[in-house]
């Protein structure tokens, strides 16, 4: 199972920034959904 998690992203700079302020300027900065598959024990 995939555990999925939401970041903001400065579009211009290109660092992260957190999610509430990457909605509030939709301009210049972008929301992705982040993937991340869970490690298989042995």
């Amino acid at each position: 199972m995939m555990k999925k998690f939401k970041v903001g992203r400065d579009a211009l700079t290109g660092k992260f920034i957190p999610v509430r302020v990457a909605r509030r300027r939709k301009a210049t900065a972008i929301v992705e959904t982040i993937k991340v598959k869970k490690k298989r024990r042995r």
